[in-house]
């Protein structure tokens, strides 16, 4: 009986820390995150614990990426400014073994889980649409809806490059359409413990998404607010001790 006990509370364990340690099941994404230690340019934070490979942290930096052969120049060539922007985009998606509490199962030929409602920092967002403004997209969705007939996605018939300002009017409208809602605007702010970075100075300091996951998996009832002495946990405790001592 004490040996079951401690069989499922080693699963509950192991239940939360998967949740705050995971990677999606996606098209390029590792089974389980580890450490890879020649992560390329806006991927390399995540050098220590990552659920991408090498191979996958440098194509996120070309501009037809051989990823999901997404096209950033489809309305003329996007500026470095706005690029460096969806390059960490892509490198916190393909990357982080932090999204697990915003990860969900969809039927898509290409993944089988996505994020929902990743809660973007508000200056990240703000710098994201700031720096993209005066760029160009036909587009406000850029998961669908797409001409993918030449291999990589062109500009639907009959649509219109518009700056990205007339496109996504306010920083929230680039941040919760750009990726079907994939993120969503927050009021919160870097070193708040809140909300999600695109992008941190690994040398300057630890990966501050590992707390901010942490929180909202026990805000969502994911996790207990204390993980060494869950409710489960205080449940199975007495019951070890007696048989311990029996």
């Amino acid at each position: 009986m004490l040996a079951l006990l401690l069989v499922v509370l080693s699963l509950t364990l192991a239940a939360d820390q998967d949740i705050l340690n995971t990677c999606m099941k996606g098209k390029h994404h590792k089974t389980k995150p580890g450490a890879e230690g020649d992560l390329y340019r806006q991927c390399e934070p995540w050098k220590e614990n990552a659920c991408c490979t090498a191979n996958t942290s440098k194509e996120a930096h070309n501009d037809q990426s051989l990823l999901y052969r997404f096209n950033w120049n489809h309305c003329g060539i996007m500026t470095d400014k706005c690029k460096r922007h969806f390059i960490q985009d892509t490198c916190l998606h393909e990357c982080s073994p932090n999204l697990g509490p915003w990860i969900l199962q969809v039927n898509q030929s290409w993944r089988e889980e996505r994020t929902l409602d990743v809660p973007i920092c508000k200056t990240d967002c703000e710098d994201w649409w700031k720096d993209c403004q005066e760029d160009y997209t036909c587009k406000s969705n850029w998961h669908k809806g797409w001409d993918w007939s030449s291999g990589a996605n062109r500009c639907p018939e009959n649509s219109k490059c518009q700056k990205f300002s007339e496109v996504f009017p306010t920083p929230r409208d680039l941040c919760e359409k750009v990726w079907s809602h994939s993120y969503k605007y927050t009021p919160h702010d870097r070193g708040s413990g809140k909300c999600i970075v695109l992008w941190f100075n690994a040398n300057e300091m630890p990966n501050p998404n590992k707390g901010v996951a942490q929180y909202y998996a026990i805000q969502k009832g994911l996790i207990s607010a204390s993980r060494s002495v869950s409710p489960c946990h205080l449940i199975l405790l007495p019951l070890l001790l007696a048989g311990a001592l029996s």
